[in-house]
């Protein structure tokens, strides 16, 4: 049984939306890829100041893109994801290494 506000609502044909759907931003991995010449330091470094890693998991990670080529860092909203490669990539080049971070969809 619908209560007065619904009825006044109809009778002025008003259509009200009780419950809006949000839905959820897509999320995006942030990717590092293994090269010749990024030190394993610089890498574990970068994990955990710029993605808040532990000493471990910085380590670990590290240790996935020295033996598979590569390995998620993180994983982001699109935006942050971009911004994430694009301070990272900026502050890689300012240590002299070629390091490179893509993102792919999660």
């Amino acid at each position: 049984m619908a209560n007065s506000e619904d009825q006044k609502n109809e009778q002025e044909g008003l259509l009200l939306a009780t419950h809006p759907k949000v839905k959820r931003p897509a999320l995006y991995n942030v990717l590092v890829h293994n090269d010749d010449y990024t030190t394993q330091e610089l890498v574990v470094e970068i994990l955990k100041n710029f993605f808040h890693k532990s000493d471990t998991e910085a380590r670990h990670i590290m240790l996935t893109v020295h033996h598979k080529g590569m390995g998620v860092a993180g994983t982001y909203s699109r935006d942050i994801a971009e911004s994430k490669v694009v301070q990272v990539t900026d502050y890689a080049r300012t240590q002299g290494a070629p390091l490179k971070l893509t993102t792919e969809p999660a």
